[in-house]
């Protein structure tokens, strides 16, 4: 079978991001599928070029599609980007041959659109995936104001959910929404991560010695620096925690807000609190290696409750705590595996307050980390999640 992936954002485990669909993609062709994938050779988290020309890796032929190069400059420009992606992945998707199947993703969401022409001009069955509720997101945290945007927007979602032949969703909590907008037929093949990426690397002692971080108890952010990624309030709870010795935030990764998040610590004089550049998947086993518990954050708003994080189960794999101030669905997840603190999002205290529980009791923190593993590589293994995905394509295409 012959599948035609397009995804602005995908990344190679040589990149900073998620690689969900990179693991995904290379299953597939280690069953003897054939995966080609139209990509941006712009970094979704870093707004740079990585990757310029077409290439194989794994099996997976990766084509690479123009876009205009401003992500991180304002939402205008943002959308910019998106339109031009759109545009030159579908006319690279028209020269791609003896297509069984297209597979379009979700955000950003005009690709989808993209993928469901090439998929009914090659009429062959079409594969919508919905890695985030997008604009439903985009409205709550503020970034989509625009009424007439919005409307064409929502029409669009709608009309997607409606003319997929299948819809498939990374959480449980976005199975109802997508149903009540018209989906007809809905799979869950949920985030997750692969627990052999993350084995023992040193006790993370070279990432440590390389950013001066002592025998500190490191608390990490590792992912995105967005609006809607809250991270003032790491800022604020690190404030908090400076009569607290020998902890140390280390916030790594890049995006749009990274400078302002950088200067506000500055002015409040953090001395507790590093900024590190993101690092490729390949290189997340040696950096989570050096941290002690790990913190997964959104904005207080309700629609997140829907949410899987990527990072929460990478840290999962990783056998480190999680400090998770983001409630819902991935809040249940946690609390069944036992292994992280919860606490209510947009609260700095609290957030201090669970850091220090954890950096005053490391060995209850070492267990609810290899709790959390355990708990991953039962529940949340990438290769059950790529056997279920080969089976719903297999089934697609006959």
């Amino acid at each position: 079978m012959h599948i035609l992936l397009i995804h602005q954002a995908f990344a190679s485990l040589d990149e900073p991001g998620g690689t969900r669909h990179y693991e995904l993609a290379r299953d597939l062709a280690r069953r003897g599928h054939q995966v080609t994938v139209i990509a941006s050779p712009v970094s979704y988290l870093t707004g740079a070029v990585t990757h310029t020309q077409t290439g194989s890796e794994d099996g997976i032929l990766i084509r690479r599609a123009y876009t205009y190069q401003a992500l991180h400059r304002s939402f205008v420009h943002r959308v910019l980007a998106f339109m031009s992606f759109m545009t030159s992945s579908f006319f690279i998707g028209l020269s791609v041959r003896n297509v069984d199947l297209v597979w379009g993703t979700s955000p950003p969401i005009f690709q989808g659109w993209t993928a469901w022409m090439l998929a009914r001009l090659k009429r062959v069955p079409f594969l919508f995936e919905v890695r985030d509720l997008w604009p439903t997101f985009a409205i709550a945290v503020g970034v989509l104001k625009n009424p007439l945007l919005i409307r064409m927007s929502e029409w669009l979602e709608r009309f997607l959910y409606r003319h997929a032949d299948r819809v498939m969703v990374n959480s449980p909590g976005y199975v109802q929404h997508v149903t009540e907008l018209g989906a007809r037929r809905v799979e869950l093949v949920p985030n997750g991560a692969d627990p052999d990426m993350f084995g023992p690397v040193d006790g993370g002692r070279t990432f440590r010695a390389s950013n001066h971080l002592g025998q500190n108890f490191v608390v990490m952010y590792a992912g995105a620096h967005g609006m809607s990624n809250d991270l003032g309030v790491v800022l604020a709870a690190a404030r908090l925690l400076e009569d607290t010795p020998k902890v140390q935030l280390v916030l790594v990764g890049d995006g749009k807000e990274k400078a302002g998040l950088q200067a506000q610590a500055a002015q409040m004089k953090l001395t507790n609190v590093t900024f590190l550049p993101p690092v490729p998947k390949n290189g997340m086993a040696e950096t989570l290696a050096g941290a002690d518990a790990c913190i997964a954050i959104l904005k207080p708003i309700d629609a997140y409750k829907t949410t899987y994080p990527n990072k929460v189960f990478d840290y999962m794999a990783a056998g480190r705590p999680v400090v998770l101030a983001i409630d819902g669905v991935i809040r249940q997840v946690v609390e069944a595996a036992g292994c992280g603190v919860f606490s209510p999002p947009g609260d700095p205290d609290a957030l201090a307050e669970a850091i220090r529980r954890l950096a005053r009791n490391r060995a209850e923190s070492e267990a609810m980390g290899q709790k959390g593993r355990r708990y991953a590589e039962q529940h949340f293994n990438r290769a059950s999640s790529a056997q279920k995905l080969a089976g719903i394509l297999e089934e697609m295409s006959r």
